[in-house]
Order: structure tokens, then C-alpha cells, then sequence
């Protein structure tokens, strides 16, 4: 546990970085997107699932970062601020190209009779989802299954459960009501788990 004179250290090293970067310091601008663009991109290319498009996101959240410096007062950790500016650039990108349209999910929700019971047979659970996660190969197909969703519900799952947004939040990223991020998420999650069920009983996909 670091005592309170590290602590003012940090503090003041944070408020010297900050400092420079406002001032132009070019060195450290240099250093700070070093530091910086390799998150930046993984993030971008999560979202917009497109390396050009990610590039471009990038370029301007950095762009954004640097004209914006003056007005960071530090509330939340600069990551914090910088990470919602970047994805904001990655949602801007996905709105010019219509990818944030309204699609249905219908046909990938599990489906249920009139007494609340689901018609799909049942399927035997081999593994637990912690296990199937710590296969690489696996977690690859649960990417690639999330990339399958409709945009508009890909990237609220994506927002919540995987950049862990709060619900307010996504709602105010994406212009909705908090009730419809919810209903959206649920949606998408009860898909995921859909397409998730022949992997998590042990079966090739």
C-alpha cells in the first residue's frame, strides 16, 4: 500500500504530464501516444471490426484528446475520459456508414411455447463458462459469435459487458432511454447464450 507522500508523487507527476501535454511539450506528446495507442486501437478494432476504420477512430480520438486537455478537470482517471472519447469516435464512424441501423434479433432468441417452457431440446453442459473462457481457440469463436449479432445489439452487449460501461452511459452514447439499452442487452445476451450452447456442451462448431 503506497503511503501519502507516494501518493502526492503520483499526483503531482499526473499534474506535470498533464501539464506538458497542454503546453505542447513534444517529447512528451510523443511518449503519451506511444503510451497510449496500442489500447486505443485494440478498443477501435473491437467496435468497429474494420483496421482502416480503427485507424481512422484512433487518429481522431487523439486528435480530440489533445484539443480537449484544457478542459479535463480530472473528476475521473485520464483513461477513464480519453476511453469514452475513443469510443464516441468508434460510434461517430459506425453512424456515417448506417452499421448502427435498426435490425431484428428474432431468429436468434431462443424460442418458448405458450406455457413459458422453450421448444429447443435441451443441451447437456459439459464445461462451465469460466473453462471454455480460458481456451484461446474458444474465446476466439465467442468473438466471432458476438460479431455475428445485429450491430445495434452487438454493440450494447459489447459496451456493457465488455468495455463495462453503465447503463447510463451506453443510453446517452447510443441516444436511448435506459430501458431500451436494457431490453436491447437482454436480448443480445439471451442470443449469445443461444449460440454459445453447442460450445458449451463440449460440441464442434
Amino acid at each position: 500500500m503506497s503511503g501519502p507522500g507516494e501518493q502526492s508523487i503520483t499526483s503531482a507527476g499526473a499534474a506535470g504530464e498533464l501539464e506538458a501535454l497542454r503546453n505542447g511539450d513534444r517529447a512528451e506528446t510523443e511518449r503519451f501516444v506511444r503510451q497510449h495507442a496500442g489500447w486505443m486501437l485494440a478498443l477501435a478494432r473491437r467496435m468497429l471490426r474494420n483496421g482502416a476504420q480503427a485507424d481512422d477512430a484512433v487518429q481522431n480520438a487523439f486528435a480530440n484528446i489533445f484539443k480537449n486537455l484544457s478542459r479535463f478537470d480530472q473528476r475521473s482517471a485520464l483513461k477513464t475520459w480519453m476511453h469514452r472519447i475513443v469510443v464516441n469516435e468508434a460510434l461517430m464512424l459506425m453512424r456515417k456508414t448506417h452499421r448502427l441501423r435498426e435490425e431484428p434479433i428474432d431468429e436468434l432468441l431462443p424460442v418458448f411455447d405458450e406455457s413459458g417452457c422453450r421448444i429447443e431440446a435441451e443441451w447437456a453442459v459439459f464445461q462451465t463458462p469460466e473453462a471454455v473462457l480460458q481456451q484461446s481457440q474458444a474465446s476466439a469463436k465467442i468473438t466471432e459469435l458476438i460479431n455475428t449479432l445485429p450491430e445495434n445489439y452487438r454493440i450494447v452487449l459489447m459496451l456493457r459487458d465488455i468495455e463495462e460501461l453503465s447503463t447510463e452511459e451506453v443510453a446517452e452514447m447510443l441516444d436511448l432511454s435506459q430501458a431500451n439499452v436494457k431490453v436491447r442487452l437482454h436480448r443480445a445476451r439471451a442470443a449469445l447464450k443461444k449460440l454459445l450452447e453447442p460450445l458449451m456442451g463440449g460440441q464442434a462448431l
